[in-house]
């Protein structure tokens, strides 16, 4: 760590003043490293927040036998699909990506915004039909990434 430093307290090329690098816990992370910590505490935070209760309230459909366990369990049904799920199968998505297919990453401003969004972005959806959707953005994700080449 300390050549780390060292380095950058004599990285100056032909005499002009450079900002140094951005370090990360003590020049221990890389910036994809501190991108993936913060991008963690964020979804983590998104656990609590409200909208999203309010969301999984209206998919709620009651009470209904639970097949696996045989015991009565709250079902909510998916947006898409429109079948019932317990809870564990069933997940809150962004109707609208937080990270958009074609323009990705933008700034944290903005990837903030669209994660902690009011419900009218927000959907339930069957783990099956979330899978299908993610899938389907990371293709766009791709192509379009291909495109701007």
């Amino acid at each position: 760590m300390r050549k780390k430093l060292k380095d950058l307290e004599t990285s100056s090329t032909s005499g002009t003043q450079q900002k140094p690098e951005r370090l990360y816990n003590c020049g221990e992370w890389t910036p994809s490293r501190f991108r993936s910590f913060v991008t963690s505490a964020l979804r983590t935070a998104t656990r609590r927040w409200p909208p999203k209760f309010k969301v999984l309230k209206e998919a709620n459909v009651g009470r209904k036998l639970n097949k696996a366990t045989n015991k009565q369990a709250l079902h909510y049904q998916c947006a898409h699909c429109k079948k019932h799920f317990i809870a564990k199968d069933i997940q809150v998505d962004h109707i609208f990506p937080v990270v958009s297919p074609t323009d990705g990453f933008i700034s944290w401003d903005v990837y903030i915004d669209r994660m902690f969004c009011e419900k009218n972005n927000l959907q339930v959806l069957c783990k099956t039909c979330h899978s299908v959707k993610t899938s389907l953005e990371k293709e766009e994700r791709k192509h379009g990434k291909a495109k701007k080449r």
